[in-house]
């Protein structure tokens, strides 16, 4: 091989390598460039993950529920307490009277109940300056009635009876040791019986009451009048246990209760109770009126219509008229 040859090969030699190293800085670049795009991919993921595991885990999770809530609690049952007081307390109540209700200081009853009004659910009389209850309260009030079917129903039939009877229709349930009036259909006559919607009686002195004591089970009525003393609303209440457990043993037998001038003198009424799928007490109807037109001669008409149109309730409701006395 000639000098010339020999030259020539080594420079192609020398070219070949350096066109290598080249190629291998170019994988080099591009591995890194790669591997540099994968690493902000996986962080990029890494990130996504960690948000959608956080919302994932605040779903559900009240506002603020990191922080101690037993200061907002506390004000919330305070607050809940003053709307049960005033929704008693139909003509309204003074500051003083809601402060010891709740047993707090007038100025921290008054930031609460100035919370309350902002929110709509009391109003203050600007003459008087008692608090009373407000139209919001009302309706949320008044979705327990639309979410209780039974109330809906039992609408027309109460309309029904005073079509037939000419007197005041009512539904009620129990609360507790009363009765709670939650449906009404007003008679027309001049002298009639009316109930205020959310107005209580004691259930041992009223129609209504009596029928629900009728059909409790035994511990539910042991409960009630353990260690309570029966009020007599009027000379003719039942305020003797032994005398109410007879009574109600006759209003299981006969399917309808009487309330003859004890809740209200010159005011008797015929009840009957609605059940529900068990044959439990749900909540019972009322035909009132005044002794001069509900005596004691018209009181077997009014209680077999009384007695029909529960038993007509409780079967579009679903519910179960038992034969025999709850166990």
């Amino acid at each position: 091989m000639t000098d010339k040859e020999r030259n020539r090969a080594t420079d192609q030699e020398r070219n070949r390598a350096t066109d290598q190293e080249r190629n291998r800085a170019t994988d080099q670049k591009r591995n890194r460039a790669t591997d540099q795009k994968q690493n902000r991919a996986t962080a990029t993921d890494q990130q996504r993950h960690g948000a959608a595991e956080h919302k994932r885990r605040a779903v559900g999770r009240p506002a603020g529920s990191a922080k101690s809530s037993g200061g907002h609690s506390q004000s919330l049952v305070r607050g809940l307490t003053i709307l049960e007081g005033l929704a008693a307390a139909p003509d309204g109540l003074a500051l003083s009277d809601i402060a010891e209700d709740v047993d707090l200081a007038p100025s921290t009853t008054h930031r609460l109940l100035q919370a309350l009004f902002q929110q709509g659910f009391i109003t203050q009389d600007v003459e008087s300056g008692l608090w009373k209850i407000d139209v919001k309260t009302f309706r949320i009030g008044n979705s327990f009635l639309e979410a209780r079917d039974f109330v809906a129903t039992a609408r027309p039939f109460l309309r029904r009876l005073t079509a037939t009877t000419g007197e005041t229709a009512n539904l009620g349930i129990r609360d507790d040791g009363m009765v709670v009036y939650l449906a009404q259909s007003e008679s027309k006559q001049m002298m009639r019986m009316i109930t205020r919607l959310g107005s209580r009686a004691p259930l041992h002195a009223s129609g209504v009451g009596k029928a629900l004591l009728a059909w409790m089970p035994p511990q539910e009525f042991e409960q009630i009048v353990a260690g309570r003393t029966l009020e007599g609303e009027t000379p003719n209440t039942l305020t003797d246990v032994g005398r109410l457990r007879e009574q109600l043993a006759e209003i299981r037998r006969q399917g309808y209760a009487v309330d003859r001038e004890e809740h209200a003198i010159g005011l008797n009424c015929v009840a009957a109770t609605l059940h529900d799928e068990s044959g439990l007490p749900l909540a019972a109807i009322s035909v009132s009126g005044p002794v001069a037109r509900i005596d004691d001669s018209r009181l077997p008409e009014l209680a077999a219509l009384v007695a029909e149109t529960a038993r007509e309730i409780t079967a579009k409701i679903g519910g179960k008229t038992p034969t025999e006395p709850p166990a």
